[in-house]
């Protein structure tokens, strides 16, 4: 397996998706506990992380070998017992834009939500965006109903800006010299 990148918070370890990470998850969760080095949860994958999404960020790192960080990280929860368990995932839609975009999404399974993990992860998500300097700005979709994936949003300094691309969404963005406000 290639150098895995990782971020790593109190309580958890971000890895950064591959393309044979990838190709393990579509597998089942034998081969890519295995991989990943982290128990996988029966319940695994986390809301909105379906295999269209899984096989769109495995297509994208075989294209784009360099574009490993810029598709998908995996949550990972640091036990007790020094184990690892995968609780969620985030990441981006892909390298920046010629504008310096990049749009950032996440999901954790039910059992660990509202426990801050979301903020967590989105946070160390930020922090390795903008320490790109061709990074100027993040963007994020949720929907109106979804007050804890709003509050991850603004907890980071996420700002509303609008009617988001998906029908019903509604689109947050978070500048470069927004990012110092954040907490």
């Amino acid at each position: 397996m290639t150098e895995t990148k990782r971020l790593d918070t109190k309580r958890l370890s971000l890895v950064a998706g591959t393309a044979e990470l990838g190709r393990a998850e579509l597998d089942g969760i034998a081969k890519f506990a295995l991989k990943l080095g982290a128990r996988v949860p029966q319940e695994w994958p986390p809301p909105l992380n379906d295999a269209g999404s899984m096989t769109w960020f495995t297509e994208y790192l075989e294209t784009h070998p360099d574009a490993v960080g810029w598709t998908a990280w995996y949550f990972l929860l640091k036990e007790p017992d020094g184990e690892y368990t995968a609780i969620g995932g985030g990441g981006f839609k892909g390298a920046p834009d010629s504008t310096g975009t990049v749009e950032i999404g996440y999901s954790i399974l039910e059992n660990y939500q509202c426990q801050g993990f979301a903020s967590e992860g989105v946070h160390a998500l930020i922090e390795w965006a903008f320490s790109h300097a061709d990074v100027h700005r993040i963007i994020a979709q949720t929907f109106p109903d979804s007050r804890p994936s709003i509050r991850v949003l603004e907890k980071q300094g996420f700002l509303l800006i609008g009617d988001g691309f998906e029908d019903g969404a509604i689109l947050y963005q978070l500048d470069r010299r927004d990012d110092s406000a954040r907490t």
